[in-house]
């Protein structure tokens, strides 16, 4: 000191040097999921595992839809036969026939169809309904013996009939499925008639729609086309109906299992993608 006083409320001054160390400030939290545990622990978007996790949840509902698709469009493909129907189908009476053709192939057309009337139950009368794009050729066979129609002897009858497109553009395309009609009877008295089927394809091959199902048996692989008799209100000699109205059948619970089974996978297939599509932009944005 040197012997000066100092004025009241000002501190002597110190000599001493400053502290050399900072002040320690306090950390900034760390973000859940980041971090090594987070890396280790966390799937978050961003992260390495994230990445990885979105991409299998994606893969998988690709495959997820891809297999509901080949569950539900598989069996359709099965009813996708060619099928015979009758607006009425009554012993001892005359029907409009319909014989509905479907094109299974993705890769020809169908340029002809060769349908052979049952050998066993004689149709006495068979009359054609020209078809647009089409030609039709029918072939008659003689019977060994006669059977008996509206009081007349009838020895001769149809065996065949053969439906041929005129040219690719008539030819039934690869989706496409087309109709032809007759009109037969009387109908015989049985329960059920058979109509083996050939189907030709434009580039040469050939499906045989000729196995018959027996009862108690699995429906076979290619079914001849079958038309059910009934018994109630049957008249030998009641009018054949005309062949027009047979383009007004209701569809079978076949075609209708086949319709149901195509939305079935087309709208599982929509929302596995867009679930898919989801993740996906989810992952870019993370990335």
């Amino acid at each position: 000191m040197n012997g000066r006083a100092l004025p009241m409320g000002v501190a002597p001054a110190t000599t001493g040097a400053r502290p050399t160390h900072p002040v320690a400030r306090s950390a900034a939290p760390v973000p859940a999921g980041s971090g090594p545990a987070g890396a280790a622990h966390g799937g978050a978007p961003g992260t390495p595992r994230g990445v990885r996790t979105l991409r299998r949840a994606a893969r998988g509902l690709v495959i997820a839809a891809v297999a509901v698709c080949l569950v539900a469009v598989l069996p359709a493909a099965a009813f996708a036969h060619v099928k015979v129907t009758a607006d009425t189908a009554v012993q001892g009476g005359y029907a409009a026939l319909t014989f509905r053709v479907p094109n299974e192939r993705d890769d020809a057309s169908t340029t002809k169809i060769e349908v052979q009337l049952p050998a066993d139950f004689p149709l006495a009368s068979v009359s054609v309904k020209p078809h647009p794009g089409w030609s039709y050729k029918v072939e008659k066979t003689t019977l060994a013996t006669p059977i008996e129609s509206h009081g007349a002897k009838i020895g001769e009858v149809t065996s065949k009939i053969t439906w041929t497109a005129s040219g690719e553009d008539s030819a039934i395309k690869p989706g496409e499925y087309d109709e032809f009609s007759v009109s037969a009877g009387p109908l015989p008295e049985t329960d059920r008639l058979a109509f083996k089927t050939l189907q030709y394809y434009g580039n040469g091959d050939v499906v045989r729609w000729i196995q018959e199902q027996t009862a108690g048996d699995e429906e076979p692989e290619r079914p001849a086309p079958v038309l059910k008799l009934t018994t109630e209100g049957g008249s030998a000699s009641a009018p054949a109906p005309a062949a027009e109205s047979a383009s007004g059948a209701a569809e079978t619970g076949s075609d209708a299992g086949v319709s149901w089974a195509i939305g079935l996978s087309a709208a599982s297939l929509v929302i596995c993608l867009g679930c898919a599509v989801a993740l996906a932009l989810r992952w870019r944005r993370a990335a």
